[in-house]
């Protein structure tokens, strides 16, 4: 009896002394393990009467439990402030202003890229992309430019060998597509991709820019579906409403050819220093596909006929966002950058 009064008290200082898990657990092996001290007052029951051992593991049984219960309310305790410290240190005040994460944002071109795409997607096109070192044969011998021509010229064209060249317009994309198509109809891709050209970098020219081609060949496709397409991409770029001028041009790859202006959607065509006071603005360059460019590809130019059209995407992007200077899309200032980030 005096054994087990003095481990019942023991085990009640220590336990109430104590304010750590590992330190429970300890306590929980010494009184209750199998080697424990409550496991050895067993070992007394041999020296007992047969009379004297029930009420004596009685009693034992008794200990056991009531130690077991008083460690088991403890850790619950234990636990509970533990929870309440957890709360307390991870506790967020939503009143305070949120921390702005710094994260990069989409290049202005790539915006522009990606809008001209998601609206020609949504039209039924394709995007169509191809290689930017490209064979002379297919940026400019399919689009129907013969090897005397000036845009042949060193003084215009990035060469690697003569064979092999940086290409000078997506049109090369248009021209592997009319290739891959093996006369099937119809076809309707959008070709948007970055080209090089040797020129004199200023605020309005650059030696490597981007292009966004749109490619329609089926039957019975006339110069209305042209103007219609077109007049969809404008209203989409530049708000509803706008105007298209269309004057007569001249490009190897198509016949007839047309420069595009559309009216001037700062001053609504009457005239400002955006659109020069002429109410219109030059957007990009179109017609319909010459028949020798069909032919070449292995399409019949009398049963089929298709439209083109070309824009660049800096023009449009100078002119939707304001941006003067068209080195600003190639220097990486991340101040002009920040100009676009949509979380500021």
């Amino acid at each position: 009896m005096e054994k087990i009064n003095k481990i019942k008290e023991e085990v009640l200082e220590l336990i109430n002394n104590s304010n750590e898990m590992e330190l429970l657990q300890q306590l929980k092996i010494k009184f209750l393990g199998k080697k424990g001290q409550i496991q050895e007052l067993m070992s007394e029951m041999k020296s007992l009467s047969n009379d004297e051992k029930p009420k004596f593991g009685q009693m034992v049984n008794e200990l056991k439990q009531e130690v077991t219960k008083i460690i088991e309310e403890k850790v619950k305790e234990l636990e509970a402030i533990e929870l309440i410290k957890k709360l307390e240190r991870e506790k967020i005040d939503v009143t305070l202003p949120s921390y702005k994460q710094v994260i990069g944002t989409t290049h202005p071109l790539m915006n522009i890229k990606k809008e001209i795409e998601d609206l020609f997607i949504g039209l039924g096109y394709t995007v169509a992309e191809g290689p930017e070192v490209e064979y002379d044969l297919y940026n400019f011998e399919r689009a129907n430019i013969p090897a005397d021509h000036p845009a042949r010229d060193m003084q215009d064209t990035f060469y690697i060998n003569p064979e092999v060249l940086l290409r000078t317009h997506t049109t090369a994309i248009q021209t592997r597509e009319l290739e891959k198509a093996n006369g099937k109809l119809p076809i309707k891709v959008i070709c948007p991709g970055k080209v090089y050209r040797r020129d004199d970098d200023d605020a309005t020219h650059s030696h490597q820019f981007m292009q966004a081609e749109g490619l329609v060949v089926a039957e019975n496709i006339t110069l209305a579906d042209l103007k219609g397409t077109l007049q969809f991409l404008a209203d989409a770029m530049f708000g509803k409403g706008r105007k298209l001028r269309f004057r007569p041009s001249y490009f190897q790859f198509t016949e007839p050819s047309v420069e595009i202006d559309v009216s001037c959607h700062i001053c609504g065509g009457k005239g400002c220093s955006v659109c020069k006071n002429t109410g219109y603005i030059e957007i990009l360059g179109a017609g319909m596909v010459h028949p020798n460019v069909l032919e070449m590809a292995g399409f019949d130019s009398t049963k089929c006929s298709g439209f083109a059209f070309g824009i660049g995407l800096e023009r449009v992007a100078m002119l939707k966002y304001g941006i003067d200077d068209i080195r600003n899309f190639y220097t990486n200032d991340v101040r002009f950058l920040k100009t676009f980030d949509r979380f500021d």
